[in-house]
């Protein structure tokens, strides 16, 4: 017999209407209280309950990551998550999105991603230390209005983390940009943030009983007000109109906020710290309430505000940026008030934790709204039904071994060189500070991964973010493994033992069969890889609803590695610089040509199945690279990703211009050799002294490896059993450095 439902009231359609919460949340929202929301608990239901916020159609699922491990202090559930890397330091870390503000605007969407993760490692207790991010564009080389818009994205972007990241100084040392026609409408723009920490002083989202909640920071105005509820909504033709929900960020505020949280924390002032991110007001001083065990009681008079007649809704719903919420130890909030004066910041008991565990807001001297914690903070999640796409089954089951081999392979690799998924990346690179701090040790395109010491050890930590859509789209699970595979292979080929990553998923419509399905598959590979390869989850962000009425975005599963260097002097660069050394290939030469970027660069096809990849065989190459690295033998070592060995050649002769003369002797078709995509390969190259021991080691693990040739003169050649190929470095490094010259002048 079915369930009677009371009609709603002519308010409730009304408030239905105005906030787009659905129905059966509703009836969830007035079970939880008892009684009609108002207008303004509503909103804070809405703001709260948004998949930005409550992960309510990806938390049942994240449950299958993996998240613990040995270096793990703090898994998901915090700020961010923290590892312990030895002589009493810990690193915090964590990636998120800021995908729909840098659609509608790319300078400010950006510049308040990057102001907001640095806020998240803060919070921790921990100094940021570098920055990274992972960029997502349509084509750039499409003509008229297309063409335009991603140049325009592309620069907006790119100048919003140079302005926030560059005058906050923190140095962004590497990252990962791609380009796909699936993009086109709905960018991509996640950052990452690292913090180095004492791990006596790491700080959670907690207060005590009775305790005052100080607000610090920049003064609430009426910028990214819904924000939160604005990325949880599918972009369309009424975007532009949202502008009001991105932040607008001020770095110098930023610095001091940063600057006087973490005196704060170091002096021993304060007991909780939280971020004011999403949802501002609402979900910082909610859940730090929500995770300690208690109520909490706001009185919005006292917030500090820039703007007048802002309401209680502006109030709670404002994103405004650079503020931070903090907790002073019992006798030392005169002190707190003190130090913040000396940063010229408002610092203002704005609530107080009561034993009530309710958040109960005050407003002129009246209650205006009230809520359980628990109900705020524990939205109704969603497990649904995914079904893949009959359309992506049939791209991924295409034969490919009808495709014509090139006539012309000289030519093929210079093609390769130019794409804008493979061409250089310093047009990018050169607008950030990588080296202020003077910590950075490898910077960015001279290794696979940026490495950053830690000033008074010998140890520095591995940072890389990675993903490949084209993968993703047609191997939703696979394509998940590939990126953390390859993030952990980029880790280790500069030495690093990979210790934890984060994640930011970013994925479609989730009510959609599709979405679901994609979002479902994304998390199950990752859960697999996480298992084979050791490296937990300590953080991450789910970003979904990065679709419209005509595309969805690739599942595109953003992974950002740490990883540990016990001596910073014992690790490798990517460029070939001694003449006469060997050049050896751990994994086979033959590569796959199902979904690789010389496919789409010459046919123009997107098609095929991925690379299949062994997580045991990759797991086994990842620690004889950082095993030959840490004995000192090879100081020059790269992965084989996309387009294939003879990409992965050629970027080793650009950093020193040194060439080298190689033979590839295995069967199979020439292109599946020269641009063919597998995993777990990996070259270095090694002197005369240490060749045998560095084989004998590839041996004692089982590991497939060849000895291709060696390193010496100005060319790079590379000898088949049918043919000779032979380039100028010169001639490959000018090709491959113009392309995005044109897209970031």
């Amino acid at each position: 017999m079915e369930e009677t439902l009371t009609p709603l009231s002519e308010q409730a359609k009304a408030l239905l209407e105005e906030t787009g919460i659905p129905q059966n949340e509703y009836r969830e929202i007035v079970r939880l209280l008892g009684r009609e929301p108002g207008r303004l608990e509503l909103y804070l239901f809405k703001v709260m309950w948004s998949e930005h916020c409550s992960y309510k159609n990806s938390r049942p699922l994240l449950r299958l990551l993996p998240k613990e491990g040995p270096a793990v202090l703090q898994g998901p559930g915090e700020n961010a998550g923290v590892v312990e890397i030895g002589d009493g330091y810990a690193v915090a870390f964590k990636i998120e999105s800021h995908n729909h503000p840098s659609a509608v605007e790319p300078v400010q969407g950006a510049a308040t991603g990057v102001g907001g993760i640095i806020r998240d490692i803060v919070a921790m207790g921990a100094r940021p230390i570098a920055l990274l991010n992972s960029l997502r564009f349509g084509k750039p080389d499409t003509g008229g209005s297309e063409g335009d818009r991603t140049r325009y994205l592309v620069q907006g972007v790119v100048g919003g983390i140079a302005h926030y990241g560059n005058a906050i100084g923190i140095p962004t040392v590497g990252g990962d940009i791609y380009f796909h026609p699936d993009y086109q409408d709905n960018p991509l723009v996640n950052a990452m943030c690292v913090g180095l920490l004492r791990v006596e002083e790491l700080k959670k989202s907690r207060a005590g009983l009775g305790r005052p909640v100080y607000y610090l920071g920049s003064k609430t105005g009426r910028d990214g007000i819904g924000g939160a509820a604005f990325a949880s909504e599918e972009l369309s033709e009424e975007s532009e109109s949202k502008r009001p929900s991105v932040q607008v960020g001020d770095p110098f505020m930023g610095k001091l906020t940063m600057e006087a949280t973490l005196e704060a924390i170091r002096l021993d002032l304060v007991e909780g710290v939280q971020d004011m991110g999403a949802a501002g007001l609402t979900s910082s001083l909610s859940e730090m309430a929500h995770k300690s065990g208690l109520g909490l009681e706001l009185d919005l008079d006292k917030v500090p505000r820039r703007e007048v007649g802002m309401s209680p809704l502006e109030l709670m719903l404002s994103e405004s940026q650079e503020r931070m919420v903090l907790v002073p130890r019992p006798g030392k909030e005169k002190a707190l008030e003190a130090l913040a004066a000396c940063w010229g910041l408002d610092a203002v008991p704005v609530a107080v934790t009561i034993e009530e565990p309710v958040f109960r807001i005050k407003s002129e001297g009246q209650v205006v709204a009230e809520v359980p914690t628990h109900a705020l903070a524990d939205s109704v999640t969603y497990v649904r039904e995914g079904q893949e796409s009959p359309e992506i089954q049939a791209l991924r089951a295409k034969d490919l071994s009808a495709l014509p081999v090139p006539g012309d392979l000289h030519g093929v690799l210079l093609k390769l060189l130019a794409s804008p998924n493979l061409c250089s990346r310093a047009p990018v690179f050169e607008r950030y500070d990588y080296q202020v701090g003077t910590n950075t040790a490898l910077v960015p395109g001279k290794g696979d991964a940026a490495i950053v010491r830690v000033k008074g050890t010998r140890r520095a930590i591995a940072l890389k973010v990675d993903a490949n859509p084209r993968y993703s789209r047609l191997h939703p699970r696979l394509g998940a493994m590939h990126a953390l595979a390859e993030a952990a292979r980029n880790v280790s080929v500069v030495g690093g033992r990979p210790l934890a990553y984060t994640d930011g998923l970013n994925c479609g419509n989730p009510e959609t069969p599709h979405g679901y399905y994609e979002l479902s598959e994304t998390i199950a590979g990752l859960a697999e890889a996480s298992r084979a390869l050791g490296i937990p989850v300590v953080s991450g962000n789910v970003s979904l609803y990065n679709e419209g009425p005509s595309y969805r975005i690739p599942p595109t599963p953003m992974v950002g590695v740490v990883g540990l260097l016990e001596n910073v002097e014992r690790r490798a660069e990517m460029g070939f610089k001694k003449a006469g050394e060997f050049v050896v290939l751990i994994g086979e030469p033959l590569g796959e040509l199902g979904a690789s970027e010389y496919l789409w660069v010459l046919e123009g096809l997107e098609a095929g199945h991925p690379p299949r990849l062994e997580l045991q065989r990759e797991a086994k190459a990842q620690a004889a690279i950082r095993d030959l690295i840490e004995m000192g033998w090879v100081r020059t070592a790269h992965d084989v990703a996309e387009g294939g060995l003879a990409v992965a050649l050629a970027e080793m002769t650009f950093p020193y211009g040194l060439g080298a003369t190689l033979e590839i002797r295995d069967a199979g078709r020439p292109d599946a050799l020269l641009f063919g995509e597998a995993p777990g390969r990996i070259l270095f190259s090694v002197d005369q002294d240490h060749l045998q021991s560095a084989i004998a080691h590839l041996q004692s693990l089982g590991l497939p490896h060849r000895i291709l040739g060696q390193v010496g003169g100005d060319e790079l050649t590379i000898l088949l059993p049918k043919t000779q190929l032979k380039w100028s470095v010169s001639e490959l490094k000018q090709g491959w450095e113009a392309p995005l010259r044109e897209v970031l002048p």
